[in-house]
């Protein structure tokens, strides 16, 4: 009988086990998710693509050039009425070799301007990995809460799980015993392998608009010499991400009145512009989430004959987004992709995840229709997420915090990016086409190199290329 009920009872286990897994990988996501704003036309110029470069000489001293948190700061100091800000991370180092200290000069923008101006209202969210998932205060953000900032930091549970098998064992077994001072709790909660991995800044621009910045950047000391891209556009394609920002800091807990976060009345979208915008104009449209993957997938698929793709990456696994690039080489389009080495190695995947195997299998089945070179990174990261598919007489250039990855392109992470259809004539358009080139033939000063030839980090490891497919496919990646 005793054996019995044991039996029954693991019997039961298992099947709330395989239940928990499958409801929490098909849930309804929660409000602010997968949002696609409708195309918006704004002038060309208010559009600014704004990149961070690192590279090195011949004498290894290094050579940064930093747009993104100039433009970030600049925005902070315009704002008259409020900010909204969604950043995973934002952490001081101690490391004497970090390049700027971001977390501190944002946390001294954001106090200045609350000194000046006490009316503004700022929300701030955030990945609970900053705060240890409530183990330990962050410095930073005790600092904002005293000032009058509301912070807010995002519910994880509420996000599907891509690492399915563990998570739901996590939900049925650990996580009720994971208060302050568990020693296995930060541990346990971070195998889920989720994260809110915005990078998002909206405010009022001090007179009847938005700004917003969208790109791959966080303010945090350790990656303040990564190389990242990011955009600076408004319209009503911001009003639409500042909803999803609201709508996130809703679902996570925050009460608060969203009225002085309100766009001003001026801001809208016109949507009824022509599919062609002129070289005077953009096309803007807000994407987060498996809206982002979607959209990427048909632009990739709509790609014919004499158009090209040209994409610089942190991380490319995903294989729908794959077998798109093959597919897109075999009829006859340029494909080219600068790709982050991925020699930072964790416990679960080693040095050259995902990046040098998958690489490898894209050049090898594309019979060398895809080229590929790897950023030349000296202890830093190569982490744009950026892409472009153009022809001759239309451009699509998408910018963000998604990774080309499972967790960012199907509904586990939260992530935001944002597209544009431009004439390759645009201004913008130009600064995207040189930002690639630059990188992809070395347009540097002699002795410079920015990308290295695939043959560098070229792995054809079966075991590592099945290895970062198990991975990824079992949602045990930490990619």
């Amino acid at each position: 009988m005793r054996w019995r009920a044991g039996r029954l009872a693991l019997l039961a286990l298992g099947g709330a086990w395989l239940l928990s897994a499958y409801y929490h990988t098909h849930k309804a996501l929660p409000a602010g998710m997968q949002v696609a704003s409708p195309v918006c036309t704004v002038p060309a110029a208010d559009v600014q693509l704004l990149t961070d470069t690192t590279a090195a000489d011949a004498y290894g001293q290094a050579l940064v050039k930093q747009q993104i948190f100039e433009a970030t700061l600049a925005a902070v100091r315009a704002a008259r009425r409020f900010i909204v800000l969604d950043y995973e991370r934002l952490a001081a180092a101690d490391t004497a070799g970090v390049q700027r200290a971001l977390a501190a000069e944002l946390t001294d923008a954001l106090l200045e301007r609350r000194r000046e101006l006490p009316q503004l209202a700022v929300l701030f969210i955030t990945d609970p990995i900053n705060e240890r998932y409530g183990h330990a205060p962050s410095p930073q953000f005790e600092l904002l809460r005293a000032a009058g900032v509301t912070v807010v930091r995002v519910d994880l549970d509420a996000l599907r799980d891509p690492n399915l098998l563990y998570s739901s064992l996590w939900r049925l077994l650990l996580r009720w015993w994971d208060r302050p001072g568990a020693p296995f709790g930060v541990a346990a909660r971070e195998l889920n392998f989720k994260r809110d991995h915005r990078k998002v800044l909206i405010a009022d621009d001090g007179h009847d608009g938005l700004t917003a910045l969208l790109g791959s950047a966080s303010p945090e000391d350790a990656q303040s010499a990564w190389s990242n891209a990011a955009l600076r556009f408004g319209g009503g394609a911001a009003q639409v991400l500042l909803k999803s920002e609201l709508a996130v800091a809703r679902f996570s807990g925050w009460r608060g009145d969203a009225q002085p976060f309100a766009a001003p009345a001026a801001v809208g979208c016109d949507a009824a512009a022509p599919a062609a915008p002129s070289a005077a104009q953009a096309r803007v449209q807000v994407l987060t989430e498996g809206a982002f993957g979607r959209e990427l997938i048909e632009q990739l698929e709509a790609a014919v004959s004499g158009d090209a793709v040209d994409a610089a990456l942190f991380r490319l696994s995903d294989r729908d987004v794959i077998e798109a690039l093959l597919g897109a080489a075999r009829r006859g389009v340029r494909v080219r992709l600068i790709l982050d080495p991925s020699e930072d190695a964790t416990t679960l995947a080693p040095s050259g995840l995902p990046n040098q195997p998958l690489a490898s299998e894209l050049v090898a089945r594309a019979a060398g229709a895809v080229h590929v070179r790897w950023y030349r990174t000296h202890g830093e990261r190569f982490h744009s997420a950026f892409a472009l598919v153009y022809g001759p007489q239309r451009l699509w250039l998408t910018v963000g915090s998604a990774d080309f990855t499972r967790r960012s392109l199907m509904n586990y992470n939260l992530e935001a990016n944002v597209a544009l259809q431009l004439t390759p004539a645009a201004a913008p358009a130009q600064q995207a086409l040189e930002y690639f080139e630059t990188l992809w033939s070395n347009r540097a000063a002699q002795g410079v190199e920015y990308s290295a030839d695939f043959a560098v980090f070229a792995d054809p490891s079966q075991a590592n290329y099945w290895l970062a497919r198990l991975l990824e496919g079992a949602g045990l990646a930490p990619f």
